[in-house]
């Protein structure tokens, strides 16, 4: 069964509070700057699901990059210094068929419907899709080859992606 053109809808339980938005930019990467700082409302409805998480030191947040318009098969990241484009799905770049961001943060609290978390990388009001707690035995995986080509292609120094046209 084809889902080519099949619709998939998903509601938002929260959305992200921070001091980012389309002209300051935003880190490319919160978890690498921890001293980032934002808040996760829930949504009323879901605040029960929140039972527990203040157990877990790191969530996984799933949210959408609703300020995305568009995107390309192949990119070439912001300061990149490579001489060719890489396939989108080799790279993280943000825009994306679906524009789904995916981020560990720190929790540091949970307050009600309230989480406050560090090492943020999302605009003011993005819509929060989903929370799952980091589970080191399964979300973390040891891989010499994956470390070796991220050695390779390099890290970019740039903390904030402030060109506005990036998101469009």
């Amino acid at each position: 069964m084809a889902l080519n053109n099949s619709i998939i809808q998903f509601k938002p339980i929260g959305v992200f509070r921070t001091e980012y938005n389309i002209l300051t930019g935003a880190p490319r990467q919160g978890i690498l700057m921890p001293e980032t700082k934002g808040i996760i409302e829930i949504f009323p409805q879901y605040c029960s699901c929140l039972k527990d998480l203040y157990l877990f030191e790191y969530i996984i947040v799933l949210y959408h990059l609703n300020k995305v318009e568009q995107w390309d098969s192949t990119v070439n990241p912001p300061a990149s210094k490579h001489e060719h484009n890489f396939g989108l799905f080799s790279t993280r770049s943000p825009k994306r068929p679906n524009p789904i961001g995916i981020a560990n943060v720190k929790l540091e609290c949970v307050n009600d419907c309230f989480l406050t978390i560090s090492g943020v990388d999302a605009f003011d009001g993005t819509p929060v899709l989903d929370i799952k707690p980091y589970l080191p035995s399964v979300d973390f995986v040891l891989s010499n080859r994956n470390e070796l080509i991220e050695k390779k292609l390099g890290h970019h120094d740039e903390n904030f992606i402030t060109d506005s046209k990036f998101y469009k």
